[in-house]
């Protein structure tokens, strides 16, 4: 019996006069539905770093638990995200992804109804490390069907930059989640709601429920279900790894993982990579606002603007990066990657040091915070998105999805919940100038392990 996520099968071919302009319309309705989509499953990730704050000073729980708890998100991602990335393989992207985002929706809007221990902090984050954890899983039917879509909509050789504006979609979704917690913060201030922490879990989940729908309406999985060629015959761009399957067939698990992706010695180089780039990219993002709050250099409204600012300025930085790609290095990742993972080192050792520069220069911590904050934003989201490309480069397209969970599991498993969860989280319970010295020592492994990746490309 055909199972409700089965990819659909391919239709007769459009008439040939109508299939440019279907082909053109229906890209550009399926980017955005990936891009908005997947910037909305933003909305119901970090919500916990942008309330932590409020709940330590109300003694509901302390750092390391904020480390243990947001670390089950990051956990169960990790391995969701592989996992989901070979079932999202054998499924329809639309409804995968869909289904996804309104389950984690409703997920991360009952945190924000959780009835919260006034006296036993560990009972807090036990219960939030169960929530999280959910919360974890279900955020893994976002990637695997966005890699799908994008890899049978846009050919190989225009891929990286197409990839690259569509990655700016989790520093859009990140930026929006603090804009819209403020709005939400605000509006329960004005309401009288005295735990207006609350807000930072059930407003953007309610945004992202209803762009949910939007998803729905525009998202297909490939042309040929859509009665039109593949993309490589519609732009005559058969350049990367063959598919040898035909659409709409599932290919064995085995086949995927073993043969497609754990044999390929390049695409373990690059897991370990990401491992690295994550750490600094969650230990600087979820970390910043607590960091800046406990350390009196921006009250509780900057920082949710300064977090917003350090996410927006990652949607440039990343479209940067893979025009710097498509434009200079021919579509190769490796490069780019290097020049801006020595930035981010650059940005880290300022976020570092801020209050010694602070005193030595005479300027405000709070401007060496956006300082820093900028140069890291802007940096760490093109490595995110190219990495995750020279994967994909390596595999045949209908193992987009398996290779992007991969790679992601090293990502999420050890940079993001071991390295900066669990590690940073724990260190700063001590001193956070030590915890982001730890973050100094993570971009510099991850300079030198992306040189050692140059190889792959060549």
């Amino acid at each position: 019996m055909a199972s409700f996520f089965d990819p659909p099968k391919a239709r007769p071919l459009l008439p040939k006069e109508k299939i440019d302009r279907v082909f053109k319309s229906m890209r550009f309705r399926v980017f955005m539905g990936a891009f908005i989509g997947y910037a909305a499953y933003y909305l119901v990730r970090k919500n916990l770093s942008l309330a932590s704050a409020d709940m330590i000073a109300e003694g509901l729980i302390d750092k390391q638990g904020v480390g243990i708890a947001a670390s089950a998100v990051s956990i169960a991602y990790a391995f969701s995200k592989f996992v989901m990335g070979t079932l999202s393989d054998r499924s329809d992207a639309r409804k995968f992804l869909s289904v996804g985002l309104v389950i984690a929706s409703l997920v991360m809007m009952s945190v924000g109804f959780l009835p919260y221990s006034a006296t036993n902090p560990s009972v807090n984050v036990a219960m939030l490390f169960g929530v999280m954890l959910l919360v974890g899983v279900l955020s893994g039917m976002g990637w695997p069907p966005c890699g799908r879509v994008m890899a049978y909509w846009f050919s190989n050789n225009e891929r990286s930059f197409k990839m690259s504006l569509w990655n700016t979609s989790h520093t859009i979704g990140s930026g929006s989640l603090g804009i819209i917690a403020l709005f939400g913060v605000t509006l329960f201030a004005d309401m009288g709601v005295s735990q207006t922490w609350r807000a930072d879990f059930i407003v953007p989940s309610c945004f992202a429920l209803v762009l949910a729908l939007f998803c729905w309406w525009a998202l297909r999985d490939t042309p040929e279900s859509c009665g039109l060629p593949s993309v490589a015959d519609w732009r005559n761009d058969h350049s990367g790894v063959k598919t040898k399957e035909t659409v709409g067939e599932k290919v064995p698990f085995k086949t995927l993982l073993f043969d497609y992706v754990l044999k390929n010695k390049w695409v373990w180089m690059i897991a370990l990579v990401n491992a690295f780039v994550y750490m600094v990219r969650y230990g600087v993002g979820d970390w910043s606002p607590t960091f800046l709050q406990e350390s009196g250099i921006m009250d509780k409204a900057e920082c949710k603007v300064a977090f917003s600012i350090h996410n927006y300025v990652g949607a440039l930085g990343t479209i940067a990066c893979g025009w710097i790609s498509s434009k200079f290095f021919k579509g190769k990742c490796a490069p780019p990657t290097i020049i801006f993972m020595a930035l981010v080192l650059v940005g880290t050792l300022i976020y570092w040091q801020i209050p010694l520069l602070a005193d030595v220069t005479g300027i405000a911590a709070k401007t060496w915070a956006y300082v820093a904050l900028i140069i890291i934003g802007f940096c760490i989201y093109g490595p995110v998105a190219l990495v995750t490309i020279q994967a994909l480069n390596l595999v045949p397209k209908n193992a987009a999805g398996t290779a992007a969970g991969f790679v992601g599991l090293s990502g999420y498993l050890i940079g993001d919940s071991l390295l900066s969860k669990i590690i940073v989280g724990g260190i700063a319970d001590h001193s956070w100038n030590m915890a982001n010295m730890t973050m100094v020592i993570g971009a510099s492994l991850g300079v030198v392990l992306c040189l050692l990746t140059l190889k792959s490309e060549k």
